[in-house]
């Protein structure tokens, strides 16, 4: 058990290469000297809100409040490029958010490829899952990258506004004064400890965030589209993350994983997992596998449960997380900007942390639907895609993919939730019910047997069991009737 969220399943990542390998390097040598760029002296002068980590999150708020006027002083505890094999898909959703934040061109520059959608395996079939882009303009689509070129390029948008000091250090604590948080107490990269204070501390520093328990209670065959193959004993995901890279992401559950040192990791993909993934695929997997470039990281799952601290606010993967197969993590965190860059914009003055404290239990009811629904989606959705020996379980699996391959409004409906482009609750659970009742259906025609009445009644209440869990997680009131929570209702604090 990892610290701060169960761990489901380990995610093992490695990058199949194809095509043109001489552009990567022109890329990545564009970006050596961004450490330097990034880092500002400290000017002197007094600061609105810190802000703890410059990932998507960061970064993105950081500069959205500098555009707003906000004096932000970022800490992050390593400007270098990062290089992580997660939060590399941005679904259409979520670059509609990047357009409002006007951080658009972050894609631009970096080989991001353009993702339309999604192409799904199952026993040798597929079908191909579009995104509902039609009422869009042409450059609306999903994005696939590197995730250290984005992030680089956010940070560089961000240090470019004067009143945003952004400075590699490493938070140890956050400061504490009766019960409000006055700001933090950080290393900088050569050791030396120091103070830095604000009315406001956003504390986004990602999974492995030690600030989080102050703050919340733990609770391409077809190209431009990402590939699930719908395998056993768990979902593969591919993406093409530049031009001449596609990642290939294995999620391998439980908490024993075969190690890559002695060669068992190898061996495992080789034989388990190759025989499974899409014949044009099979070769470059195997190469890959055997050049041994592989990582692994946990998959954590973590509901949003905040507590309500004077002064200090989370957001971000430290917050919040969810399955990675459905690529919404940065969806949520974009759109959690934008609320919360709403929400400060009438406010002249942040000194009164108590009052700010209360009106800030609105951002937390004000995120649920949105956040809420993605996060529910990829919980359900790894569930049912993940292979079990219990025939209703199967049965909901296969239902799922031939619900799909439907097309139309059964393709267009689930996609637009899971691409953040419509991500209402009640669509959610009507689709997700429609596929058990589909299921149901097909079990009965064109003769119900004693068996297979059997076999329906448990896939429904099998169903049942994936969904409401997760809806209960993350609060059945605030995701569906935020209305009827006071919070949403919480008026800017009058000084």
């Amino acid at each position: 058990m990892v610290a701060l969220g169960a761990v489901i399943a380990t995610l093992l990542g490695f990058a199949l290469f194809y095509g043109l390998k001489g552009k990567k390097k022109s890329i990545d040598s564009s970006m050596k000297s961004s450490e330097n760029r990034i880092c500002k002296s400290d000017s002197g002068k007094s600061t609105d809100i810190i802000i703890v980590g410059a990932g998507v999150a960061g970064s993105a708020l950081a500069y959205t409040l500098g555009k707003d006027g906000r004096r932000v002083h970022v800490i992050e505890r390593d400007l270098r490029q990062p290089d992580r094999i997660v939060g590399e898909l941005l679904q259409p959703g979520g670059y509609l958010k990047l357009v409002e934040l006007g951080l658009e061109d972050c894609v631009s520059d970096i080989d991001a490829q353009n993702v339309y959608g999604y192409a799904l395996y199952k026993d040798g079939k597929s079908t191909k899952l579009s995104y509902p882009l039609g009422s869009f303009n042409s450059n609306v689509a999903g994005r696939s990258f590197h995730h250290g070129r984005f992030v680089q390029r956010m940070r560089e948008k961000a240090a470019s506004l004067p009143n945003v000091r952004m400075e590699q250090g490493t938070v140890t604590s956050l400061l504490e004064r009766n019960g409000t948080i006055k700001g933090v107490e950080y290393k900088t990269k050569t050791g030396e400890k120091h103070t830095a204070y604000a009315p406001l501390t956003v504390v986004c520093d990602g999974c492995c965030s030690n600030l989080r328990r102050n703050l919340c209670n733990p609770k391409l065959p077809f190209a431009n589209h990402g590939h699930v193959v719908l395998a056993e004993p768990s979902p593969i995901l591919f993406y093409p993350i530049s031009s001449t890279e596609i990642r290939c992401l294995v999620d391998i559950p439980g908490q024993k994983v075969p190690s890559v040192s002695n060669g068992k990791m190898a061996q495992y993909l080789k034989t388990v997992i190759a025989p499974q993934i899409p014949h044009e695929l099979q070769t470059a997997f195997i190469s890959a596998t055997e050049k041994g470039n592989m990582r692994t990281m946990p998959n954590r799952n973590m509901p949003a449960a905040p507590y309500p601290t004077p002064g200090a606010l989370l957001m971000g993967d430290a917050f919040n997380m969810r399955h990675p197969l459905t690529g919404g993590g940065m969806t949520v965190a974009l759109s959690d900007v934008i609320l919360l860059r709403d929400l400060l914009r009438p406010l002249h003055s942040l000194d009164n942390a108590y009052s700010l404290c209360k009106y800030f239990e609105s951002f937390y009811t004000l995120r649920k639907p949105v956040a809420s629904t993605i996060n529910t989606l990829a919980g359900a959705l790894y569930k049912v895609f993940s292979a079990s020996s219990d025939p209703a379980r199967e049965e909901i699996r296969q239902a799922c993919f031939d619900y799909l391959r439907l097309g139309g409004v059964f393709s267009s409906g689930p996609i637009s939730i899971l691409s953040g482009l419509n991500p209402r609750p009640l669509g959610l659970v009507l689709h997700f019910f429609t596929v058990a009742v589909y299921g149901v259906g097909r079990l009965l025609i064109p003769f119900p047997s004693p068996k297979r009445l059997w076999i329906g009644a448990r896939l429904i209440s099998d169903a049942s069991g994936i969904i409401f869990p997760i809806i209960k997680a993350e609060g059945i009131t605030q995701m569906f009737f935020p209305v009827a929570v006071p919070a949403y209702y919480r008026a800017p604090p009058v000084k």
